[in-house]
Formats: structure tokens, sequence, C-alpha cells
């Protein structure tokens, strides 16, 4: 089997599925720009062959590349990137070069926030009423009809980023008169918990493995207040969003890969949406979870997510555990606080529950902090306590 593996080296823990395919006996083919050199040795060890390219954003190069690897080593099986900047261009090279999974332009109807919205429809799950931005009148009209506040955000964008609530006419005014350059949706607001459904599909397009994620705070107030991040996850799925995130599933092409979905919980009833506790989808990423969830999937189910993910590419077979068996909890720490308790109070105290402490990559750490910890607990009140003693500040 021939694997492809777009920008295998970033993130850093992502070698973990070249190491996996490997073992299996996958010939495992890197493209990246980074030089030979500079990859870490263990990837170095899992690539059968790695062809650098000088520049990632010219498709001519990419390209060059699928062709000499067809031309060494025959068919191309599968070629992923798991990385959401990338997903157009794999999905292109699928196309160019008949590769299967998603191709291009289906590739669009996952990432574009507006596109989404009729896979929602089709999987009988409520959204957000949606406006794609185009001029002020017509945001208006839109205005008129959903009321303030709304929310604006990228049409293709991830983390929330330059994503915001605007509350009333002078912010509104000011959206405009310093509009983004690039395309942007405005969404009626939803008071809500945000929850994700997250898993792996095999090529029949059944999950094979399940989780979700709790996050008490919306991610574009941490983003945009500089807040710690903090989410959690929990021991049982609520039946309700079992169904909604399965519905969604089906109504797009997510055969053979990872998804990390999003969901509001509706903190009160919504006229059009649903009552209080009801699930409405917010968007779809087809890729894994970002940051270091798959790590935290791996502590609080004691499994092996990559291996599940090979197992599954290989043989379409499920060998792994999928029990959760803790929840698992991510906290993050900005080097612009001082906190109560330092590195080692934590680890003397929570120790234990303690999986894996480690600084954020810069280019993350917006989202996720400058040093993030990764730790399971029995219960949920206790990874409330845990995150409050290690997030608590002077």
């Amino acid at each position: 089997m021939n694997f492809v593996f777009i920008s295998p080296h970033f993130p850093s823990h992502y070698a973990n599925f070249a190491d996996r395919l490997h073992k299996m006996g996958v010939n495992v083919l890197g493209i990246a720009d980074a030089s030979y050199d500079s990859l870490a040795p263990g990837l170095k060890e899992s690539l059968t062959e790695y062809y650098r390219v000088n520049d990632m954003e010219n498709y001519d190069e990419v390209m060059r590349a699928v062709a000499y690897f067809t031309h060494k080593y025959g068919k191309i099986d599968v070629l992923e990137s798991f990385n959401e900047y990338w997903l157009e261009l794999d999905a292109k090279l699928r196309t160019d070069f008949n590769i299967e999974g998603t191709k291009y332009p289906e590739v669009l109807e996952s990432k574009r926030k507006y596109l989404m919205k009729s896979h929602f429809e089709k999987a009988g799950v409520p959204s957000a009423r949606c406006h794609l931005v185009t001029t002020r009148e017509e945001g208006a009209k839109f205005v008129a009809e959903v009321g303030y506040p709304v929310f604006v955000k990228p049409d293709i964008g991830v983390g929330a980023y330059a994503s915001y609530k605007i509350k009333n006419e002078e912010e509104f005014n000011a959206f405009y008169d310093n509009y983004p350059s690039v395309p942007y949706v405005m969404e009626e607001f939803v008071d809500g918990l945000i929850v994700t459904f997250d898993g792996i599909c095999d090529y029949n397009n059944e999950p094979i493995f399940i989780t979700n994620h709790v996050f008490p705070d919306n991610v574009a107030d941490t983003v945009n207040n500089k807040t710690d991040l903090f989410y959690f996850s929990n021991r049982v799925i609520d039946p309700k969003l079992m169904e909604a995130g399965k519905a969604v599933v089906k109504s797009f092409n997510t055969k053979a890969r990872f998804f990390h979905f999003e969901f509001f919980k509706l903190n009160s009833a919504k006229k059009g949406l649903g009552k209080k506790g009801d699930y409405v989808a917010l968007e779809v990423n087809m890729r894994p979870p970002g940051g270091c969830m798959p790590e935290l999937m791996n502590y609080e189910h004691d499994t092996d997510v990559y291996q599940i993910y090979a197992d599954m590419i290989v043989h379409n077979k499920l060998y792994q555990s999928t029990e959760k068996k803790y929840v698992g909890i991510y906290c993050g720490r900005n080097d612009a606080y001082n906190y109560v308790h330092t590195h080692e109070e934590i680890c003397e105290k929570y120790g234990y529950n303690l999986m894996m402490s480690t600084r954020v990559d810069e280019i993350f750490s917006a989202v996720m902090g400058n040093t993030m910890y990764l730790l399971r607990a029995e219960d949920q009140k206790t990874a409330e306590e845990i995150a409050k003693f290690i997030q608590e500040k002077c």
C-alpha cells in the first residue's frame, strides 16, 4: 500500500501516523518543504521516501512529487495531510491522480461554513441562520430578520481566529467600514455550550471510534479576551448528540478519515433551533481535532488513535479499545499571567492525573496558551477542581 503524507512533520505528533502505518508495512511517502535533515529521527525512520519541494503553495511542484512517487511505487492508495490548511491541496491531488477520498471541489462543502449549511439541513440537524456577507444593505436586512447580536467569522477559517460578536449598529458599521479581505459569514447568535463530536470513519462511512469534548467557555472569547483554554471530555456521550453527530457524518463523505464536528448545546430554547439541551450544528472539519486532542483521546480511552487509524486504512477493521475510561482534561496557561500554583506544585498535587505537560508551538498559542497540561480524572467534578488549581491566577 502506498500512502502519500503531505507535510508529515507538522504538527510534530503527526509523525505517529507515519510510524503506525510504516510498522504495518505501508510505504509512507512524505512531501513537504522542510529539509530532510530537519525532520525528527523517528519520522525519518517511518518514511519510505521523502520528497522536498521548494514551495508547498506551488501546486505544480507538489504535483510533480506525487507523479514521481506514482512512477516509482505505483498507484497511490491514500493521500492525506490531516491538516486543515492543506485540505484543498489534498483534494486537488486526489482529483488529478484519481486517488480515493474527497475530491475537488467537493472539499469546499466541508471547508466553507456557508456551504456546510445544506449538509446540516440534509442531516435534519438545525443550524443558525446564515448570511454570506456581501453589501452593508444586505447585512442590514439579515440583522433585521434575526436581530442583534450576530456573529461574524471567515467563511473558511479555523480556531475562532478573527471571529466575534456584533452587538449593535455601531459595531455593525465598524465591521463594514473595515471589512476584511477574505469572505465572511454572518450568523444569528446562538447561546449554547460548544461540544465536539470526534472520531474515525471506516471505508463504509461508518464511525468506528467516537468521542466528544466540552468547551465551557466559547473559543472565540478565549482568543479575543486572551483567557485560558480549558476543555474536558464526557465519559458518556449524550444520546441526543450521538444521534445528531451520526446524522451529520452520513450527510458528508467522511470515508476512511478522521472527523471533528462542533455543535452548540442550547442553554435556553430558541425559536427555530430547539429547546434547552438540544443540539445545533456549528461546523465540520474533516481532519483530526486540533492541537494535542488526539493525545488526550489516547489518555482518556487508554488506547492509540493513530493505530486505530492505521488499522482502518490497512484492514478496514477496529482492533483497539474504544471504551472511555476517564474524563480527559486540557488546561492552558499564558505567559502573560502569574499563577498561584507553580508547575512543581501541580505535579505534586496532581501527578497521578497528569499525563503530559509541554510548551505550545507559537502558531497555536493564541487559542491553546503557551503551556499546556493534559490530564485525566475519574469524573467531571475532579476535572473542574484540577482546572481551577492549574489556572488560578495571582
